[in-house]
């Protein structure tokens, strides 16, 4: 069932590439910028990343956290996040449950081929655990100036 803006936001407990577990519940009382997107290290990927890094210090100035989630393992996460010096964490979504859960995990298809994947959504959770606002099948080059505009 889709999400819509009001929800409550699906709760997931979920680890990054250091084992430290982050549940979206222990984050109350803060903003959340939660965003799925397909494969590290990937070009519309590493965009997508590398854009949430360099206005990370505006999103921590407006006191949001900023998660990443894909299917990639630990080491795929902890390559990618040192590579390109990103601030915040990736969290594995073996399986693609809690990307299943944000309706953000489904049939894809490239050159013709069709498999299961992550969607590039990106979720704003309000401080009470509710989503505030939902983009679906970002740009990787213009995402990050509309999220910003929007939480200004």
């Amino acid at each position: 069932m889709p999400l819509n803006v009001g929800d409550p936001a699906p709760d997931f407990s979920l680890p990054d590439s250091n084992g430290n577990v982050v549940s979206l519940s222990s984050l109350r009382g803060k903003r959340v910028v939660l965003y799925f997107y397909p494969r590290d290290n990937t070009p519309g990927c590493t965009k997508e990343a590398c854009a949430f890094r360099d206005a990370y210090d505006q999103f921590q100035a407006m006191d949001m956290v900023v998660l990443g989630v894909s299917t990639d393992d630990a080491k795929s996460h902890e390559k990618f996040s040192t590579k390109f010096n990103l601030p915040f964490p990736l969290l594995i979504d073996e399986g693609g449950k809690v990307a299943e859960a944000y309706d953000s995990y489904g049939l894809k298809k490239f050159m013709g081929k069709e498999y299961m994947g992550i969607t590039r959504n990106t979720f704003v959770i309000d401080e009470n655990g509710a989503i505030a606002k939902i983009y679906k099948k970002v740009k990787p080059e213009t995402h990050i100036e509309q999220v910003l505009a929007d939480l200004a």
